[in-house]
């Protein structure tokens, strides 16, 4: 079970999905190559040996980084397992290096580095449902 966000670009000034016109299709990331040369700058300890699909391990939490084959690449979705609030710096940092907004599936909205995410809500709900990761 994961938390999954998604980083994409909108448009400027967009800060919630409610915000973000109908007819709003978010550019591309780029190339896979110029997506995978921020991500290993943002992340290095990132195994992206597999450029479709990254994985990134903490001390507590592990991201797998699903970059997907289509090139250029329209968005990456990180699949984040594990416990404990750092990983939420791994996640804006790749966002900041992408120029990307974070989505959080869960919540159904954007989330900031300084505002409130789904991250401990699912953590909770998981710990209820399958008991706590280790």
């Amino acid at each position: 079970m994961s938390w999954d966000v998604l980083l994409l670009r909108l448009p400027e000034g967009i800060t919630s999905v409610q915000d973000t016109p109908d007819d709003c299709t978010p550019p591309p990331l780029g190339r896979q190559q110029q997506v995978l040369a921020p991500v290993s700058q943002a992340v290095p300890d990132a195994d992206l040996s597999d450029p479709t699909w990254g994985d990134l391990v903490g001390p507590t939490w592990s991201i797998e980084l699903n970059i997907g084959e289509e090139d250029p690449v329209d968005t990456i979705m990180l699949h984040i397992r594990g416990s404990g609030d750092d990983v939420l710096t791994p996640v804006f940092r790749l966002a900041g290096a992408l120029g990307c907004q974070v989505f959080d599936c869960t919540a159904g909205d954007l989330i900031t580095p300084h505002g409130p995410s789904g991250w401990n809500a699912f953590q909770e709900f998981r710990d209820r449902m399958i008991g706590p990761s280790h």
